[in-house]
């Protein structure tokens, strides 16, 4: 029901009316300082934002809970600065604003996992070859490797491309360069995951911090039984994940083209 037409018209209302809330407080003391001419007070201007916040909050699906503490942070540090002086509050309402955006995570329509290999992020193609596996897996194998880049506006939690087992997960401490780029597969700081499907078959995912992150999340424990499109992790701020697949794997999906986590097919047999 949640994510019926209805509510999806109610909730693209209720960010419209969130933003432009925040928008009449900002404007509202920009007019009082620039011209004399005082519409509200400044206590009407923090409320008025406030209120923006919290409209804005309440449009969306879901937060992750990881972003919570954040959100928490950023309103309060906002509030206490709008009473103070507003043009800093309302820099932090901005901010408080995009961490609520950057930790949504909405439930996603999940294919089965007969139908193929779906994205783990949300996200544009930014690569698709035939290499090996990444150094710290031991195989030899040629494998299928489809890159997905998510900029700071994508939805950042990762789901997982196939149902399985989780046989390894090697974490790599490294830099922090652009995720775009084909050299953070090995120099930026990752996050291995080693899945086993049904079929026996290893499913490698890869998590890379990109320039702006500087932290990868993860969600799951050794021997943990995936679900398809269940969430396994999350990367703050800017990132990239790389799929491995056995190389009798096609892929369905083209280089620049845009992804959604949980949802679009990436590869199939």
């Amino acid at each position: 029901m949640y994510n019926s037409f209805p509510m999806r018209i109610l909730r693209k209302l209720l960010m419209f009316f969130g933003l432009l809330f925040v928008a009449a407080g900002a404007i509202s003391s920009l007019i009082g300082e620039l011209t004399g001419i005082v519409t509200f007070s400044s206590l009407q201007n923090v409320l008025i934002s406030f209120m923006g916040v919290v409209t804005f909050w309440l449009s969306l699906e879901r937060v992750h809970p990881e972003g919570y503490k954040f959100f928490l942070i950023f309103f309060l540090l906002s509030s206490l600065l709008g009473f103070f002086y507003f043009p800093l509050g309302v820099l932090g309402f901005l901010l408080t604003i995009f961490v609520l955006w950057f930790f949504r995570d909405p439930e996603r329509m999940i294919p089965s996992s007969e139908t193929g290999i779906i994205s783990p992020a949300d996200g544009i193609i930014c690569k698709i070859e035939k290499t090996l596996a990444p150094k710290e897996v031991k195989s030899s194998e040629e494998l299928l490797k489809i890159s997905v880049f998510m900029n700071v506006f994508n939805v950042h939690v990762n789901r997982a491309p196939v149902a399985g087992n989780i046989k390894e997960i090697i974490y790599v401490p490294g830099k922090f360069i652009n995720a775009s780029l084909d050299k953070a597969s090995e120099h930026n700081e990752r996050n291995i995951l080693v899945l086993e499907n049904n079929k026996n078959e290893e499913i490698i995912v890869v998590q890379i911090a990109g320039l702006i992150a500087r932290r990868i999340l993860s969600f799951v424990n050794l021997f943990d039984s995936l679900k398809i499109g269940e969430r396994f992790g999350l990367i703050r701020f800017g990132s990239r994940v790389d799929v491995y697949l056995p190389s009798n794997y096609d892929p369905k999906v083209e280089l620049g083209q845009k992804v959604t986590a949980g949802e679009s097919i990436i590869a199939s047999k």
